[in-house]
């Protein structure tokens, strides 16, 4: 995988995922959970074992961040990896 990934972002009723694919396969998922029109958890986030060490988990919750800026949304952070790589970066702070 060369470059950035591409992140793809589906939302259905209350439910969300941002999602990483290598031809046709994910190899890295985030979900979230909507709490009314203002928050989400984020309640998941997982890489495929064999693209670990690459910075997809990074990649993608930086990617949801990003979502929740642009729609207003604050984000709770209850997966132990986001919760990580929100609390260790000031800059992704500002959704908390």
């Amino acid at each position: 995988m060369s470059g950035k990934p591409k992140v793809t972002h589906q939302a259905r009723d209350h439910k969300g995922e941002f999602v990483i694919k290598q031809e046709d396969s994910v190899i890295a998922k985030m979900t979230y959970t909507r709490v009314g029109n203002t928050r989400i958890i984020i309640d998941h986030t997982e890489v495929d074992e064999a693209h670990k060490e690459k910075g997809l988990g990074r990649t993608i919750v930086e990617a949801g961040v990003e979502w929740a800026r642009q729609n207003e949304v604050k984000v709770i952070p209850l997966c132990p990896f986001a919760k990580s790589i929100i609390e260790k970066t000031p800059e992704l702070q500002d959704v908390l």
